[in-house]
């Protein structure tokens, strides 16, 4: 068995990192691709490692030498790399190709050592690495029959995103038999580069062999293995928070703040969103506008704003709409004079706005699980004035909660003392009695109160990025919007709060399935031994973290044994170090996948 590598293209989409160097040069994590792969190659076994070289290829061979860990290097140099596709690369090295069974793969892929054992002990001869199509793939697809054999492989041209649940993207790994090679792929690619030129890629040669009749190649799949193909700055990016240690790779993924998606298997238990909405019939409506929605710009803040009174019941030209609550908070914020209260631990998107030297903190007691009421703020900041003083209620993450004569007690005082109040509902309609002011009479007599919701979180959309604030009057809002840009709401959120009142009565049912599952969450988080949770009225439960586990150890063994992310909140302002988790309410059979990792933890391992 030899190993082919195809390393001559320029790796332009690369920018700056292959300005001088070839791609499988580039660093992830501090090691180069092509180390890593010659590394990974050189345990295997082989005869040899051909590499087929062009861009900086020189580069490339003083580099690797003629020797890695003991398996000889050869090198074939294709002088027109900037001119043809890898099928040229690969007939320069058909001759070789002919002479052992090989393992065929290119240069700028970063993948599990497992996957090489498990093609070399896949008991067919001509096997291509595949994994279940993902929407960050792109690429070669290949069909598949029930017996593995590959039925077809399918190019980008032809690739139909309503057949994705059938289709397999090749890995780029390959493992040929030198026979396949001498009878069947060598003389089709000569063939099929003589027939239509250097300026294509190998995979179209397989492409017609697989329409044979009788089988002749295999796919294997892979299980969860990982692996990533870097073609630019992108994809290094995520490459780098794949293969990196766990610790590091939950710091990195974290970072990120969302996007998910790239990365299969991880269950988030850290975004707060709403489970069991939208309905399906929404989710319908907005699929067949996409097309429209897409090909139109959205209309200004005037009219989005119009909309969102409509869909909050509020007076128009009194109602502010941002791209997501945090824009608007960045807004409101910077309009602030004087000092601010805040309630720790709390949301940071709102004390990261103002100099710290401003801001005014209320801490509840930890041991009390950070519970308050409207008398206890009254009292702290009688003796600590403010000017203006935000309350997030239910509170995030402790998840306390104010009835609202508790609230309505706290806008007296306030509004008794010339104290600026913001209530942000962004969690209410998830408590066990909600209740809202977003109330235009209320906050028409109550000119110092804001009220702020982030509709994203409430109704389950954080992709449309959607937030609204309700001011007093058009003064105030005005104020706000000349911070905000005319067209910051994107179409799909445009169209979102144009159809929502059709959808009202799906809206307060998912609202009511989530206080359901959280009391039976709940229930299951405190037969967890190393955790107590406490009352919560949003779609989040705040839990203590016991003895033998710190809160950082529980998340990093969710993470290793189950790809559980969680929200450590150790290092967040307020909690001083007291070890606390803040887990999101997600639906019965997400949560029941967390509860049984959380029981198969067995904390003597901690001890």
């Amino acid at each position: 068995m030899q190993g082919l590598i195809l390393a001559a293209g320029m790796g332009k989409r690369l920018k700056e990192l292959t300005q001088d160097n070839t791609k499988c040069m580039v660093k992830v994590n501090g090691v180069r691709l092509i180390d890593r792969v010659l590394g990974q190659l050189s345990k295997l076994d082989l005869k040899r490692t051909v590499i087929v070289i062009g861009y900086e290829g020189e580069k490339l061979r003083k580099h690797v030498g003629r020797k890695w860990n003991g398996m000889k290097i050869d090198y074939i140099n294709n002088p027109i790399y900037d001119k043809t596709n890898n099928i040229y690369s690969l007939a320069l090295a058909a001759d070789e190709l002919v002479k052992d069974d090989t393992l065929l793969l290119e240069s700028d892929l970063i993948f599990e050592d497992s996957i090489f054992t498990r093609l070399l002990e896949d008991p067919h001869e001509n096997v291509v690495c595949v994994d279940a199509y993902k929407s960050w793939m792109d690429g070669t697809c290949v069909t598949i029959d029930e017996e593995n054999l590959i039925k077809r492989f399918v190019p980008k041209k032809d690739f139909c995103y309503e057949a994705i649940t059938s289709y397999y993207k090749t890995v780029n790994v390959y493992k040929f038999s030198r026979r396949f090679s001498r009878e069947n792929y060598v003389p089709f690619l000569k063939a099929y580069s003589m027939a239509l030129g250097d300026n294509e890629y190998y995979e179209q040669v397989l492409r017609v062999i697989a329409l044979l009749n009788k089988p002749l190649m295999y796919a294997m799949q892979l299980n969860g293995e990982k692996w990533y193909e870097i073609d630019d700055i992108q994809d290094l990016d995520i490459a780098e928070s794949i293969f990196c240690e766990p610790e590091e790779q939950v710091k990195k993924i974290a970072s990120r703040y969302g996007g998910y998606w790239r990365y299969p298997g991880l269950k988030d238990y850290t975004y707060l969103v709403n489970p069991y909405y939208p309905p399906r019939r929404l989710r319908d409506e907005m699929k067949a506008s996409f097309d429209v929605l897409m090909e139109n710009y959205p209309s200004g803040q005037r009219v989005n704003a119009l909309l969102a009174a409509k869909v909050f019941g509020l007076k128009q030209g009194t109602v502010v709409v941002g791209n997501g609550a945090a824009e608007i908070i960045n807004a409101w914020m910077n309009l602030l004079a004087g000092k601010v209260g805040f309630v720790y631990p709390t949301f940071e998107e709102y004390p990261n706005r103002i100099d710290e030297c401003c801001r005014v903190t209320f801490k509840p007691s930890a041991a009390n699980g950070f519970r308050y009421t409207a008398d206890d703020l009254i009292k702290f900041f009688t003796k600590e004035p403010v000017s203006s003083l935000i309350l997030i209620n239910p509170d995030n993450p402790s998840g306390n909660f104010l009835p609202k004569k508790d609230v309505l007690k706290l806008v007296a005082w306030t509004k008794k003392v010339g104290t600026r109040l913001l209530i942000d509902e962004s969690f209410v309609d998830f408590a066990a009695q909600p209740y809202t002011m977003l109330d235009s009479d209320f906050l028409s007599k109550n000119v110092h109160v804001n009220v702020m919701k982030s509709v994203s979180k409430s109704y389950g959309i954080p992709g449309f990025r959607l937030g609204i604030l309700a001011c007093p009057n058009e003064q105030q809002a005005n104020l706000v919007k000349e911070h905000l840009s005319i067209w910051n709401i994107n179409s799909f959120g445009e169209f979102f709060l144009q159809i929502a009142e059709k959808y009202r009565s799906d809206y307060a049912d998912a609202c009511r399935k989530i206080v359901v599952e959280r009391y039976r969450f709940f229930a299951g988080l405190k037969k967890i031994p190393f955790l107590k949770p406490y009352p919560s009225h949003a779609n989040f439960i705040l839990c203590e973290v016991k003895k033998p586990f710190t809160s950082n150890s529980l998340m990093m063994s969710l993470w290793t044994s189950a790809k559980c992310l969680i929200k450590d909140c150790s290092m967040k302002k307020g909690f001083d170090g007291a070890q606390f988790i803040r887990l999101a309410v997600r639906n019965a059979n997400d949560n029941d996948e967390l509860l049984e990792a959380l029981r198969r933890l067995d904390p003597v391992l901690f001890e």
